[in-house]
């Protein structure tokens, strides 16, 4: 998108100004756009492209979080249940976010379902008699929900040859095993996806898009309004700029956003910057081998996004393995940030979260230095787990994006490690930002839809009410417990974005 840069300088006032050029300003851009069409809306995006962070597709596993796979999801209770109340929200979530995007298609604001969205089985693989034992509690709970009926279970290891020849290469008989299959799985390219949707809002609204557009501060005024300081990175120009509503989807830069903003509710809240690196196959005789997306359980002490994982991606129309993500530490928010980021986040409001956070997560501390440390042999032999005969020769590693954990306040504790998505907004509805990271990008038409509830929720509500069933037919009702409207939504889903299964 960096042919769309222009030397147009902004406006000194907008209604709605987004920062950052990543899936959720995109999609709560177009969202707003769609609600209202006069409201003057800019996002400032402080690299020369949309979705260069988190959204791009290397940065992020593309996984379609549907809770298919995901074991974190479904945990076992102290009297052996497994509960599966979770993984239904998430699955329902992406569902929302599958009906946005054929919403798009149908109005032919973006084009080529393929070039972000991809067929692709999920599984769940464990091994040993303990964890066989789990998966197969968690099958028999999850196919009593409409939303997941259909997923298939195997311990048998002629049928898992079947669904995963690479996996099962060269593996001794006697081994238990045991996984779980759902074909109505995803691949997901979120940049491509994001880029198509930027594209639409420059060249076909009234939307402006600022590239290479850094938001220093924000600080409100006494009339409820918000001023930031908005520095042009390509002409070292700075200006003030003010809007009546901010969203801040600025990923790992979000935190310091916010705080600067002075709102109560930002208090107490910190940071803990989390890389990763992947292994990387794109020989096609091993892509072939295995078409699906395969997790398994996190060890001991590793956070729910390291969960390891062997995945088919299709990227720009190639298909590639990828293996990981080993986690790394770095003091950057973003990949693209300052090694300062982490220390300049520390202040009197947050500290005893950060110090409260760290001190009951010694383990997390402990295993990230060991994953850092990690040589590429080391990594490998963790990929023979899953690919016993795994040649290093056919991988290379590849970093991925930089993920900012949210830290909160706790009372008992200080202050506590949160490892999913979280909505911050004020009172007076008039800031909102994104903190956190999984389930993300796949989830990105339901978290923007959290932050209109709370803060244009009158108008979502009233008058834009017709508009917003039109884009999200399901809106409103629960799909778990009610076949005859899934049925309905998936299918509807299915045809838009062209899938196979």
């Amino acid at each position: 998108m960096s042919h769309l840069l222009t030397s147009r300088t902004p406006k000194p006032k907008y209604d709605v100004v987004l920062i950052g050029g990543g899936i959720m300003s995109a999609t709560l851009a177009t969202l707003l756009h769609e609600f209202d069409p006069n409201l003057e809306i800019a996002i400032f995006e402080r690299l020369g492209r949309f979705a260069k962070e988190s959204t791009a597709a290397w940065n992020n596993a593309g996984t379609g979080h549907s809770a298919f796979c995901e074991l974190n999801y479904t945990p076992e209770k102290e009297d052996g249940t497994i509960d599966i109340s979770k993984a239904e929200s998430i699955a329902e979530q992406f569902e929302i976010s599958k009906q946005f995007w054929s919403y798009l298609l149908q109005k032919g604001y973006i084009q080529e379902p393929k070039d972000f969205i991809n067929s692709c089985p999920h599984m769940s693989l464990v091994f040993g008699d303990k964890d066989a034992e789990y998966l197969r509690k968690r099958h028999d709970a999850m196919i009593g929900s409409v939303l997941f009926s259909g997923m298939k279970f195997s311990t048998d290891h002629e049928k898992l040859k079947e669904w995963i020849p690479l996996v099962m290469s060269k593996r001794n008989a006697s081994e238990v095993m045991a996984a779980t299959k759902m074909d109505l799985g995803t691949d997901v390219n979120f940049g491509s996806l994001t880029r198509k949707m930027g594209r639409h809002l420059l060249e076909d609204s009234n939307v402006e898009v600022f590239l290479y557009h850094e938001v220093k501060d924000i600080d409100p005024r006494e009339n409820g309004e918000w001023e930031m300081k908005v520095k042009d990175r390509i002409h070292s120009h700075k200006q003030e700029v003010v809007a009546d509503f901010v969203f801040i989807g600025a990923g790992g830069y979000a935190l310091p956003l916010l705080d600067s903003s002075d709102i109560k509710e930002s208090a107490g809240y910190g940071g803990f910057p989390v890389s990763g690196e992947w292994l990387v196959t794109h020989n096609p005789e091993l892509v072939e081998k295995h078409q699906a997306k395969v997790y398994t359980q996190a060890t001991v002490d590793a956070p729910p996004m390291s969960v390891p994982h062997l995945d088919l991606r299709i990227i720009d129309g190639k298909k590639a393995l990828l293996f990981g993500p080993f986690a790394g530490f770095s003091t950057k928010f973003l990949k693209e940030g300052s090694y300062l980021d982490l220390p300049e986040s520390v202040n009197t409001k947050n500290i005893r979260s950060l110090f409260g956070a760290w001190w009951h997560n010694i383990p997390l501390t402990k295993y990230l230095i060991q994953q850092v440390a990690m040589t590429k042999a080391q990594r490998m032999q963790h990929l023979r787990e899953f690919v016993k005969d795994a040649n290093e020769a056919d991988w290379e590693l590849k970093i991925a994006g930089q993920r900012v954990q949210v830290i909160k306040k706790d009372e008992k504790e200080g202050g506590k490690l949160e490892f999913g998505t979280e909505v911050v907004v004020n009172e007076s509805g008039t800031i909102a930002s994104l903190l956190g990271a999984s389930p993300g990008a796949s989830t990105a038409a339901y978290a923007m839809l959290s932050v209109l509830e709370k803060c244009f929720g009158e108008k979502l509500h009233g008058e834009w009410k017709d508009k917003l069933l039109e884009m999200i037919p399901s809106y409103g009702q629960k799909l778990a417990g009610n076949p005859e409207l899934t049925e309905k939504v998936r299918n509807y889903t299915k045809e838009k974005l062209e899938l196979e299964y």
